[in-house]
C-alpha cells in the first residue's frame, strides 16, 4: 500500500473528477505549483497508484444499453480449467469484469449488451469455450449508482 498524504488525495480525488485537466489546472485545483503537481503525479504513476489514464464513455449512446450479471456455476476448479475461462473472459469484450465468488456462486460476470439477442451471443460463445454447470443472469432495469471513484 503507498501511503498518500493530504496533497496526494488531493490531486487523486481532482484526477478521477477529470484525468485530462492540464498541470496548470491540476496545480490551481490543489493548491500546488505546476510542478510539485508533475513530480507527484509521476511518482504516483511511477508506484502504480494511478494505474491508467483513460476517457468514460456514455454505453447507452453506442448502442451497449444492457448491463448483465451472469452468475456462473462449475464444477471444475481445477487450475487449467480456471486458465481456459480466463482465456475466454478476458478475449471477449462485452465483458467487463470478472469476479471469484465466495458462497454459492463461483463466479460472477459484469457485462455490458446491446439487448437480449447480444446477451444470447455471448452466453453462445460463453459456453462454446469453457464447460460450465450453471449461467443464469440478471439485467439492470435501472444503473442508480455507477463510479469509477475510488473513496480516498
Amino acid at each position: 500500500m503507498w501511503n498518500i498524504d493530504d496533497a496526494d488525495r488531493r490531486i487523486l480525488n481532482a484526477l478521477q473528477r477529470d484525468a485530462a485537466q492540464s498541470l496548470d489546472q491540476l496545480g490551481e485545483t490543489v493548491g500546488l505549483s505546476r510542478n510539485a503537481c508533475w513530480r507527484r503525479v509521476r511518482a504516483l504513476e511511477d508506484a502504480g497508484v494511478i494505474a491508467a489514464r483513460v476517457a468514460l464513455l456514455d454505453p447507452a449512446k453506442l448502442g451497449l444499453g444492457l448491463t448483465v450479471f451472469m452468475q456462473i456455476r462449475t464444477n471444475a476448479h481445477a487450475p487449467d480449467w480456471l486458465a481456459k475461462f480466463s482465456t475466454a473472459t478476458r478475449s471477449m469484450p462485452e465483458v467487463l469484469g470478472v469476479y471469484r465468488m465466495t458462497g454459492d456462486l463461483d463466479y460472477l460476470i459484469r457485462a455490458r449488451v446491446a439487448d437480449m439477442a447480444d446477451y444470447d451471443r455471448l452466453y453462445q460463445r460463453l459456453i462454446k469455450k469453457v464447460p460450465l454447470s450453471d449461467v443464469s443472469a440478471s439485467f439492470v432495469m435501472e444503473e442508480i449508482k455507477e463510479t469509477t471513484h475510488l473513496p480516498l
